[in-house]
């Protein structure tokens, strides 16, 4: 499976027998995998949800916004529970482009990708079982 590395967002091909949590970027030499959200720019948002083969869940947010401030601590708790999935958050301040482009018009949204491309999206500050029953519901959208 490949999987990019959450350092220098480098594309790791992972033996499919190998644990993905343990292995270490073939460039940087740093782990490959984060259990915490990976900041994403413009410039690293599309390798990182094209190139990766598990699913992304990305928290698009901003500094000065509350109900992401508050989701902020669950969404990280879940991302510290789920290694079958990678976790990601996008300043919309930082990164007007990829906002732009994934049309983001409240904040906070969640966008559930895999395979590059997106499975479904909610918006509004959640709790840490709201989000968790989510990305459930979106892994059955996956199976079906």
């Amino acid at each position: 499976m490949n999987i990019v590395c959450s350092s220098c967002f480098a594309t790791n091909r992972v033996p499919d027998d190998k644990d993905h949590t343990l292995g270490k970027c073939g460039k940087c030499q740093q782990p490959i995998y984060s259990a915490k959200p990976v900041d994403l720019t413009d410039s690293t948002f599309d390798a990182f949800i094209e190139n990766n083969q598990l699913p992304v869940i990305v928290d698009f947010w901003a500094s000065w916004c509350g109900p992401c401030q508050q989701m902020a601590p669950a969404f990280g708790a879940v991302a510290a529970q789920s290694p079958q999935l990678l976790f990601a958050k996008v300043n919309t301040e930082q990164a007007p482009q990829i906002s732009a482009d994934a049309m983001i018009r409240r904040i906070p949204t969640l966008i559930f990708f895999h395979s590059g491309k997106e499975i479904d999206r909610i918006s509004g500050g959640l709790s840490e079982g709201h989000i968790k029953q989510w990305i459930m519901q979106c892994i059955q959208k996956l199976s079906a």
